[in-house]
């Protein structure tokens, strides 16, 4: 049995905002639909959250912490998920793994507010054998698992270019990457060239992310990513495409979960297995069920993206085998971001690897160098 511990819980989970979105519930109803979990302690800095969360997962009042290393010296656990701000992963799942008591740690996305920082945790958990997964958890839907499988399949011959667009290249912008590194089978990247505008303070969970971008990347295989996010992400009519040799295909749009066509042929819906681009039942109808009840919408819809990404980690964990999120994979998708960041510090292209370990949108918000009114 695999003891669990939360690190931050977050407020009302049923009133989300860029200040947080509860994720622990989230993760919460992952563990527990599992036989070998038992979730037996958490901590908050504000002690409300953590009792209230407490109170939802049966947790004893012992072990409610307002700090998390009191959590890890008494509680007992051998699994940690971090549902903290990204600011704040680095010296948690460090700190965690340096305890000695951890054998695993999931980590909500982005790793950390600076190259360096994610980088460190990486390695850290490597170095005391803990296994560090990252919640990304597109990589478990039907949309995305289905377009791989076609990709692989060369339904639309051999890959050309990835193109998306969203709210940001830091918070949102952390999922597509890692999908386009998926995607792409782990094919480095060979450079980023890049352009934000800054011209409203944007602080999504405490962390600056730009209004709006552009970015162009590279990888070593001759493969093109295209990005475009917040008042520019309507470039696209989907969330995300993928350019083939002899068709394409996209995910999310008025085309719904997956559409594919080749060879100019026009557009036919592909099954995804029920899921939508946000989970199971579409996402939203899924939310609303866990509005009602956690485990009636676990018994009508089936386990979330993220709960699948739960049970694999755990699978993992018992045998001996390397988790699909697990952490050093993600590292390639933070890169991007970071150095698509450093690009528009230098004013050009940025070849990788990265070796600038700072954030450089933080620096030049900080300093003064992007414009933070309009003018």
């Amino acid at each position: 049995m695999y003891r669990i511990g939360f690190v931050g819980t977050g407020p009302d989970p049923e009133q989300p905002d860029t200040d947080g979105y509860a994720m622990a519930y989230r993760h919460a109803t992952g563990y527990r639909r599992l036989d070998d979990c038992d979730i037996v302690a958490c901590a908050d800095i504000v002690p409300e959250n953590a009792e209230a969360f407490a109170r939802r997962q049966d947790v004893d009042a012992e072990h409610v912490y307002e700090d998390y290393r009191r959590m890890l010296e008494r509680a007992d656990v051998d699994v940690v998920s971090v549902c903290t701000p990204p600011s704040t992963h680095h010296d948690i799942v460090v700190g965690a793994a340096r305890s000695g008591s951890v054998e695993a740690i999931h980590c909500e996305k982005p790793l950390a507010t600076t190259w360096g920082d994610a980088q460190e945790m990486v390695d850290v958990c490597e170095a005391e054998a803990v296994q560090l997964t990252i919640n990304h958890q597109n990589r478990f839907g039907g949309p995305f698992t289905t377009a791989r499988e076609l990709l692989e399949s060369g339904r639309i011959g051999a890959l050309r270019r990835f193109e998306f667009g969203h709210t940001t290249l830091y918070d949102m912008g952390s999922h597509f990457f890692d999908l386009c590194h998926w995607f792409n089978d782990g094919t480095p990247a060979e450079w980023v060239l890049a352009q934000v505008d800054y011209t409203e303070e944007n602080r999504m969970f405490g962390t600056h992310n730009e209004n709006q971008a552009i970015a162009q990347w590279h990888y070593e295989n001759g493969v093109y990513g295209l990005a475009s996010t917040g008042r520019g992400d309507g470039f696209l009519d989907c969330l995300f495409r993928i350019v083939g040799t002899d068709g394409e295909m996209e995910i999310g749009g008025d085309g719904g979960a997956l559409r594919l066509r080749r060879d100019g042929a026009g557009w036919r819906t592909v099954d995804t297995g029920g899921d939508g681009v946000w989970g199971p039942t579409g996402g939203t109808f899924g939310t609303i069920l866990r509005r009602v009840s956690d485990r009636l919408a676990e018994r009508l819809e089936g386990p979330t993206f993220i709960e699948r990404g739960i049970a694999d980690a755990v699978d993992a964990l018992g045998t001996d085998r390397e988790p699909r999120l697990i952490a050093r994979d993600a590292l390639p998708s933070q890169e991007l971001i970071f150095a698509a960041w450093e690009s528009v510090r230098r004013r050009g292209r940025v070849e990788l690897p990265l070796e600038v370990t700072d954030n450089a949108l933080d620096s030049m918000v900080e300093e003064g160098e992007l414009l933070t009114s309009p003018q």
